[in-house]
Formats: C-alpha cells, structure tokens, sequence
C-alpha cells in the first residue's frame, strides 16, 4: 500500500523545491566567495549566511558541500519513489502508451530526466545569474544551518581525510595565493568588470552586473578616515592570515598582500593631502599619513 496520490504529489514539487534550492547554493556560495565581504553581506540573511559559510577557518562552504549531498541523496531517493511507475499484470499502459514507452517509464529514466531538468539545472541558471538573491533567501540560511548539522554527524567525515590527501599529493593551493583577494583585485584596478551593465543578473552568462549593486565610490565620494580604517582593517586581517600560513608560497603571498594594502594606505594619505578640502571635518590627527598605524595593527 503506496501513500495517496495527492501526499505523493505534495512530497514530489516539495522535494523537488528543496533539491533546487541546494542546487543552487552551491553555485550561489562559490560565485559569491571571491567577491569583497561589503558586496555579499547585502541583507541580515545574506550576512548571517556568509557568517555560517566563510567562518571557523573557512570550513562552513566545504561542511555545506558535504551535508548537501547528504540532503540530496535523501531528497532523491523519495523523489525516485515517487516517480517510479510499475504496472501490475492486467493493468493498462499509463496513458495508454505503447509497450516499449512503459518499458522506458519503468526503468525510471523518465524521473532522473524531470528531475535534472526541473529541479538541478534550471535552479543552477537561475543562481548563476542571481547570486546575491539566493544568498539573501531566508530558506537559504535555514537550508544551509540543516547541511552543516548532517556533516556534524560525521557520517561522511572520510570525506575531510581524502580530500587532505588529495591536496597533499596534488599541491593544491588556495585562489588568493593565486590572484590575490577580492579587495586586493579591486585595489590593483583589476576587479570584475561588469557585462550587462544595467542589470543585476542577465540568464546569458554575464553574472550579476557590478555597476547595479549598491557600490561605494571610494575614488570620489567615500570619506578618507572611513577608507583608510577598511585598508588597516585588510591589514589586520593579512597578518593574522600570515600567521597562521603553513607554506612558504602562502607566506609570500600574504607579504606580497601586505605590501599593496600598505601602498594603497600611502596613496589615500597622499589624495587626503591633495584634496584635503573635502574633508574639513576630519580631526587634525586624521589628516596626517597614517602608515605608522600599520604597525600597530
């Protein structure tokens, strides 16, 4: 005796929301992570996701990755029950369909198809284009908080272990050792260029349009004690990650980091010198370069 049709029709399009939900926060978090920490905390949700996900040492995004397969997993297996068709002997076709199209809806095929279409790659699209929404869902949070408490359980912690030796063996190293952070991308003039220019998301691939999103014209409008307290807190941030740096090539990376914030800390003071009208307000202490303020970070 299989549950009513209408509780199986209810239990498909819930699951199947739910499926699509994770689906898309993957792409959402990996889109989101390489952009500065102002541009992704956009809302509460969005900041309180992000505080889940790049918080305890970075080990929220890989936790969610491994309890979201776990969700999925789970998810699917009800789904494929669900979708499943089995006919009883005497009993005719679904749809009075030819004998070879029931053969093909038994095996199942048909469910793994709706379900990659409807409830996978749609969502994935949608996210790609739209990642600052998803992160501000409150479903995502929730979603995530029941992620990170499946990988807590330990069921899949092998997982943790081979992925060390992998990294190991391979040599893996971190993007930012690579090309730097995002703060450190926008400071170097080399940060994302926006494609669709007015748009916040744009389905054909362009990703969110920067040039939409609530920037803060730093070069013109912001005010430089409030800009130069960013770059000494980008500072404090580089140090506490130099010392906690386990290879050479991440050490030089960091002081490679350093020496930029440094230098974008010098050119602030320099601007404040040339336009120092602008800000009249700016107690007289402010207004003297601050780089000795680094080492006191």
């Amino acid at each position: 005796e299989g549950v009513p049709s209408a509780v199986a029709v209810i239990f498909f399009f819930g699951l199947m929301s739910v499926v699509g939900m994770l689906e898309g926060m993957q792409i959402a978090f990996f889109a989101v992570a390489k952009i500065t920490e102002a541009e992704r905390n956009a809302n509460p949700w969005a900041r309180w996701t992000c505080d889940l996900l790049f918080g305890n040492g970075g080990r929220g995004l890989p936790g969610f990755m491994i309890g979201r397969q776990l969700c999925v997993v789970s998810c699917f297996f009800v789904i494929a029950r669900v979708t499943t068709v089995d006919i009883e002997d005497g009993e005719s076709n679904v749809l009075e369909v030819g004998d070879g199209a029931q053969k093909f809806f038994e095996t199942g095929l048909l469910g793994a198809l709706i379900t990659t279409i409807v409830a996978s790659i749609a969502w994935q699209l949608v996210a790609g284009a739209f990642p600052l929404t998803f992160l501000g869902n409150p479903i995502t949070y929730g979603l995530l908080r029941i992620c990170l408490f499946l990988e807590a359980t330990g069921i899949c912690s092998g997982a943790w272990a081979l992925a060390a030796l992998h990294k190991s063996i391979a040599g893996f190293q971190k993007d930012e050792v690579y090309i730097g952070t995002a703060e450190e991308r926008a400071a170097r003039g080399r940060g994302d260029k926006p494609v669709h220019g007015d748009e916040l998301g744009h389905l054909t691939g362009g990703g969110y349009g920067a040039a939409a999103l609530p920037f803060e014209d730093e070069n013109r409008d912001a005010e430089f004690a409030a800009r130069r307290q960013k770059v000494l807190g980008n500072i404090k941030t580089i140090k506490e990650l130099m010392k906690e740096s386990s290879t050479k090539a991440e050490t030089e990376a960091f002081e490679h980091s350093l020496a930029m914030e440094v230098a974008n800390l010098e050119k602030i003071n320099e601007e404040q010198a040339k336009y120092g009208h602008l800000v009249d307000d700016t107690p007289e202490d402010e207004t003297k370069p601050a780089v000795k303020e680094v080492d006191m970070v």
